[in-house]
């Protein structure tokens, strides 16, 4: 993988045609992002799929994306996907940006991991650590009542247009996708702790492979590519393989070689082969047509589209802070108070996306307004640079505390915490107001839902044990 790794980082700054000072700029953040590799790979001793996620993100978006769009530039004024207009000082400062983000962030994450009490895992009692199949059956149950209560719902996602509005509130929308649609999950996860006991009766042996099987069948129905963007399907999947085949993720390499390999070979290159010039034979004798590839065709074609705009968005919310200033932690509302619905507060913020999408159209003529925007830039808009510090800072803090989940003995919240590290690549991308509103979602429908059920029956439990002892005894 390092080779590969090096073998890319190599072709992209030998064919770069941008100026000297974009060249130096993209060169430092590489520095800075492959010791950080170094250190994930060959140091860290934790398990940390939250890292592998970073590196491979920053890499893909902040590093080749950008310098592959830059180089495919022509003309006199060339511009991004996004309408932006190229300008090389603000690729520097965009830069400059990212690699603050990268040291503070790197920094934190290395310090706050020296506190044990805070990467600690949870306490679970033998006791906790019982999964009731009546817990199980509930589950189920529950989850066949959401199907039948969602059904118009799936429905209109099923012949919904991809660009269309849903005609449900964002508020149904969200408790539906990101919160029911996770219980059937929340109720796998359940049934593998349940597998994992020395003693088990075949009746509810038999039971628990029955419910396990309809709630996947049911999680399927809920989570499949017609009804749910990629963005949401990958946590969920790639988890469900690390709750069957932990081996398969269980060792920082691991994962960092499966997330690389998946988001930064095998979906360009594909992109790369379908859209080359040069046959098989002509790739054979000669090789060096992948870095000519690296300028154009193919391999500017998987990177000149919104799905790799992240950083011209952080160019164009610096952009936007030039024009109107800087919101004071006025757009962090809309992320935090997701739920309230905008029927009832007028005035809530729309996500950093749309507020800079909006500002592409009315400036640069964009069509389009659903834009992603990185967490660099949602600490920037926010607060400035004080605010990427701050941003980098709690985002280690955040995932130095996931580490203690993620290597607890409840099953939930270990799945959760490697769950957040798939889903980092999104919340990375943001807007923030969707990847924070999303994995609340998540942890509502996974934990908080299936631990309130558990906590009721075990209160009917005890409640039925006292009216037991409280009856008088016969003579």
């Amino acid at each position: 993988m390092l080779f590969v790794y090096g073998f890319i980082t190599l072709a992209l700054f030998a064919t770069f045609d941008g100026e000297v000072e974009v060249w130096v700029s993209f060169l430092v953040n590489a520095i800075i992002l492959a010791g950080i590799t170094l250190y994930h790979i060959f140091i860290e001793r934790i398990y940390s799929p939250f890292l592998s996620a970073f590196i491979v993100f920053t890499f893909l978006f902040f590093i080749v994306a950008p310098m592959v769009q830059i180089n495919s530039f022509e003309g006199t004024n060339p511009a991004f996907e996004n309408h932006l207009p190229y300008s090389a000082p603000a690729t520097v400062y965009t830069n400059v940006l990212i690699g603050l983000f990268n040291i503070v962030f790197f920094s934190s994450y290395v310090f706050f991991k020296r506190w044990r009490w805070l990467r600690a895992s949870p306490l679970l009692s033998k006791q906790s650590q019982y999964v009731s199949p009546l817990l199980i059956v509930v589950l189920a149950v529950l989850t066949l009542l959401v199907f039948m209560a969602s059904l118009n719902f799936v429905q209109d996602e099923l012949t919904r247009p991809a660009w269309r509005r849903s005609v449900f509130p964002t508020v149904v929308f969200l408790i539906w996708k990101k919160v029911f649609f996770l219980v059937p999950f929340a109720g796998i996860i359940l049934c593998f702790q349940y597998f994992k006991r020395e003693k088990k009766k075949a009746v509810n042996y038999v039971t628990i492979i029955a419910m396990m099987i309809f709630m996947g069948v049911l999680l399927f129905w809920f989570k499949n590519p017609l009804v749910e963007k990629r963005n949401a399907l990958g946590p969920l999947y790639i988890s469900l393989i690390f709750l069957v085949v932990p081996k398969l993720f269980n060792t920082n390499i691991k994962s960092l070689f499966f997330l690389f390999f998946t988001m930064i070979v095998a979906f360009p290159l594909s992109a790369m082969f379908t859209h080359t010039e040069a046959n098989f034979e002509e790739i054979l004798e000669n090789p060096l047509v992948f870095f000519e590839e690296m300028k154009g065709g193919g391999i500017a074609s998987a990177f000149n589209t919104l799905n790799y705009d992240a950083f011209s968005n952080i160019m164009a919310t610096m952009d936007r802070v030039h024009y109107h200033g800087f919101e004071y932690g006025n757009q962090l509302l809309s992320a935090f108070l997701f739920f309230v619905p905008r029927g009832l507060w007028e005035d809530k913020p729309i996500s950093t996306g749309e507020l800079v999408g909006n500002h592409l159209i009315d400036r640069y003529e964009f069509t389009y307004s659903n834009l992603s925007n990185p967490l660099v830039s949602e600490g920037y808009i926010n607060f400035g640079i004080a605010g990427v510090v701050i941003g980098a800072f709690i985002l280690a803090l955040v995932l130095v505390r996931f580490l203690g989940w993620l290597h607890s003995k409840d099953m939930l919240k270990r799945l959760m915490a490697f769950y957040l590290a798939i889903h980092l690549i999104f919340l990375l991308r943001g807007d923030f107001t969707n990847g924070f509103s999303y994995y609340v979602g998540a942890l509502i429908g996974v934990i908080v839902i299936p631990k309130a059920i558990e906590a009721f029956l075990k209160h009917l439990l005890k409640r039925q044990q006292q009216w037991k002892h409280s009856r008088p005894q016969k003579a």
